[in-house]
């Protein structure tokens, strides 16, 4: 059976050009600052990030880890909001691992933070209270719906941060899908934050990966710590080849994933009891509820449509998110749609 797997974009397997350039990759030893492929794949994406340096890391979790570390000493702390992935999703690396307190302000709907919400959390000097000293964006914005985050927004965050004396990291796993959305250069959504994390194997379709970018003197910071993670990998540029091609070759035809999952929405929310989510959609990402008066849970519905080859990621009792992506075609569209429809036991 073919599976339509709408559970991520994480699923993504190389290219055939990935996989001829992974085997093809002239390699040497990384901690010793000496596999050209890495070293190449890190100064494109610190020119295309519009940053000084970069370091190749083995995750996107890892490089916010790191960046956090970097930012931040132990009981020091980071302001971001109650939606953001480091909170929900990262196993609370930041406070295990870096005695790193978190304080958490509401997400709106489209991702953003309040101004007021971000000045408002930064701590007074005095001796009961932790530091302030980093705030964390994320673009686009998973848990909101994969929502992408203007210029003008990240601008006055940013300054608002900034005016306060706080460092900003981005969490930018998908950025290049919010630059793509927007029409802007990635630059223009990551030339006022301090570092920024982005992800090669998610909508890029590498394998493995993800690239930190920052000044010159954080990243030397960051390799030590991305050293005590563990994090140092030796040949690594049999990875970075492929996360190469995904710079050179697949940034652009991240529009084409925005339109299926436009394409796919419409499909879905005219099943009934069907309704789109999270202002859905938004970049590659679709998020749907179902009728919570029908007789079916999204569990249900999900073991319904791996039945018939369909992978969804589960949200909530009635809820589902699904990601759009390199491997998802035209025709897999309809095909969801019809799975969709037996999965819920609507007449045909």
């Amino acid at each position: 059976m073919k599976w339509i797997d709408l559970r991520s974009d994480t699923v993504t397997l190389p290219t055939p050009r990935m996989r001829d350039a992974m085997a093809n990759a002239e390699l040497g030893d990384d901690v010793y600052g000496e596999d050209p492929t890495v070293n190449r794949l890190q100064r494109m994406a610190a020119e295309q990030l519009g940053k000084e340096d970069a370091l190749f890391v083995p995750s996107g979790t890892m490089g916010n880890l790191i960046s956090v570390l970097a930012h931040c000493g132990r009981g020091d702390e980071v302001i971001m909001g109650d939606c953001a992935h480091t909170f929900l999703y990262e196993a609370g690396g930041i406070s295990a691992l870096g005695g790193v307190h978190p304080y958490l302000i509401p997400n709106n709907p489209d991702g953003t933070l309040s101004i007021q919400d971000i000045q408002n959390a930064v701590r007074k000097d005095d001796i009961h209270f932790p530091k302030s000293k980093l705030l964390i964006l994320e673009n686009t914005h998973n848990r909101c719906g994969g929502v992408s985050l203007s210029r003008e927004y990240m601008l006055e965050a940013a300054n608002a941060a900034h005016q306060s004396g706080l460092s900003v990291h981005l969490d930018g796993a998908r950025i290049f899908n919010a630059a793509v959305d927007q029409g802007v250069s990635t630059v223009e959504l990551t030339d006022m934050v301090d570092s920024v994390t982005f992800c090669l194997s998610k909508g890029l379709c590498a394998p493995v990966g993800s690239v930190l970018c920052g000044s010159k003197a954080f990243i030397h910071e960051a390799l030590r710590i991305r050293k005590q993670l563990g994090g140092g990998m030796r040949q690594a540029g049999v990875l970075a080849a492929a996360g190469i091609v995904a710079l050179e070759e697949m940034v652009d035809r991240l529009a084409e994933d925005h339109q299926r999952a436009q394409l796919l929405a419409e499909a879905l929310s005219s099943i009934p009891g069907v309704a789109l989510d999270k202002g859905s959609p938004n970049t590659n990402m679709v998020y749907i509820k179902l009728d919570s008066a029908s007789s079916i849970t999204a569990k249900a519905c999900s073991e319904n449509l791996k039945k018939q080859g369909v992978l969804a990621g589960i949200t909530g009792p009635y809820h589902f998110r699904m990601v759009c992506h390199y491997w998802i075609t035209d025709e897999d569209i309809g095909k969801v749609h019809s799975a969709f429809e037996k999965a819920l036991n609507l007449p045909q």
